[in-house]
């Protein structure tokens, strides 16, 4: 039986403000509030409330049958932590359906699996303490930031203990393959991989309100037809995007919501499930291995990495950025930690492509790639400048290591012996309680300490002795 896998990304851009050389070193704010503040709130207005309002209406409407998945980075939840937290109050409602999955992803939305795999397990096992948080939930499928996938990074998210990992269902590592199947890492075969379906993904989120597309205009019976049009044989449709596609890349006057609530009951016709990707892992066994020695992603037509990392621009800044990477995961300092986030994000990376693409780039304040490179390299020498203030360049890493595990430790035992203090001076108030409490036992205390002999030294008791 084919099975549907409906999954959204929520991420939000942390726009940084204007930043020139001369305020290196005076400046340690970064960021452009009013154009965050405004943004997530317009997307969260337009799109994110909008299809989430929708997606509850069809688990509702449609009981355990429709299920979704979402991946919500970090620095996503701050931004409408701050200012849209009507968004995750939705999905918190969502999720006591039982219908729903959160993913584990990156919290920086950054590209620390392409060169650190430390401050990669580091950068997951946060967002996933969010998961865990906000959710209940302890994610067992990793999605990488924009579906970046290798065996390198499978073998990783394996050892990491992931059921399973979402990529891109590319072409030029498929080859004659069909997406609609489970495969495995071919460095562990324990990690299951879920391919998403380009055409059928790109359908809504890119080309539904396209007149010029020769599929236009798109009805949930005719993409559901199509869909049952794939050999009987297919295991899962793996339909995968950003949440933003409803209502941001599709505005909602073209009736996208109404065309997504028609799927369910159009593929229940169909005898076509919906399943979470966690099921799917568990449930549905691999076809066999899938080999990606090369980095894929889901953006533009290579589908690799070359839109962060095309231009010797942004290999410098990547390279700058992630050369205090072990310095700044050994030195845990809250302010260094709150900033490397935000500069990790691929985001930044992007604004830097010199590539041609088929998909609209809005740079915001940059005028062209090489504005959004200068000002990132100023604000980045900054940042470089505080690590090495609180951490000078002379300590090397294995020295500094070192050096905090010595003061945490002589913390820990500190920490440990105020808890001991505190253990004993409430016994110590407990029992003087119940003597208070009790005048009788506090006469009888009082009275043998009055009657209490006085034991005398050997010189006293020599002294007391009578002559002979």
């Amino acid at each position: 039986m084919r099975t549907i896998c409906l999954y959204f990304e929520i991420h939000q851009i942390i726009h940084l403000k204007r930043y020139r050389f001369f305020d290196i070193g005076r400046d340690h704010y970064y960021y452009d509030d009013y154009e965050n503040e405004r943004s997530i709130s317009d997307i969260a207005e337009r799109s994110y409330m909008p299809a989430l309002n929708t997606l509850h209406e069809m688990i509702k409407e449609n009981g355990k049958y429709f299920k979704v998945a979402f991946s919500l980075s970090g620095v996503g939840i701050e931004q409408l932590e701050l200012h849209a937290p009507q968004v995750l109050e939705k999905l918190q409602e969502m999720n006591e359906t039982g219908c729903v999955e959160f993913l584990a992803e990156p919290y920086s939305h950054g590209l620390s699996s392409l060169i650190n795999e430390e401050c990669f397990k580091a950068d997951v096992k946060k967002q996933m303490a969010k998961m865990k948080e906000y959710f209940g939930q302890t994610p067992k499928v990793l999605r990488n930031s924009s579906l970046i996938y290798s065996d390198e990074i499978g073998l990783i998210a394996s050892q990491m203990g992931f059921k399973g990992m979402l990529t891109e269902g590319a072409k030029h590592v498929l080859g004659w393959k069909s997406p609609h199947y489970i495969y495995h890492c071919a460095l562990a075969p324990n990690l299951k991989l879920l391919l998403r379906d380009v055409k059928l993904s790109d359908d809504i989120s890119l080309r539904f309100n396209n007149p010029e597309w020769e599929g236009y205009p798109l009805f949930a019976d005719n993409y559901v037809n199509e869909i049952a049009s794939h050999p009987e044989a297919s295991q899962i449709i793996n339909i995968f995007m950003e949440l933003s596609a409803l209502g941001i890349a599709q505005p909602l006057s073209s009736n996208i919501l109404e065309f997504l609530r028609a799927i369910p009951a159009c593929a229940k016709a169909k005898n076509i499930t919906f399943s979470t990707p966690t099921e799917i892992c568990m449930k549905t066994k691999s076809v066999g291995a899938l080999d990606v020695p090369d980095t894929l992603s889901w953006v533009d037509e290579e589908r690799d990495v070359s839109c962060w990392l095309g231009n010797p621009m942004q290999r410098e800044a990547f390279q700058k950025l992630y050369g205090v990477a072990d310095r700044v995961r050994i030195a845990n300092d809250s302010k260094i930690n709150l900033d490397w986030d935000y500069l990790q994000a691929a985001d930044n990376f992007r604004f830097m492509t010199t590539k041609p693409s088929n998909v609209g780039l809005d740079r915001g304040i940059y005028s062209s790639p090489f504005d959004a490179f200068t000002n990132y390299m100023n604000i980045l020498g900054d940042f470089l400048n505080r690590v090495n203030r609180l951490y000078p360049e002379e300590i090397d890493n294995e020295q500094l290591e070192s050096l905090l595990t010595t003061i945490r430790n002589q913390s820990d035992e500190i920490e440990r012996k105020d808890k001991e203090i505190v253990r004993l001076r409430a016994m110590l108030d407990k029992v003087e309680s119940k003597i208070e409490e009790n005048p009788a036992k506090k006469a009888e205390i009082s009275t043998k300490k009055a009657e209490k002999p006085v034991k005398k030294t050997t010189k006293t008791a020599k002294k007391a002795a009578p002559k002979k």
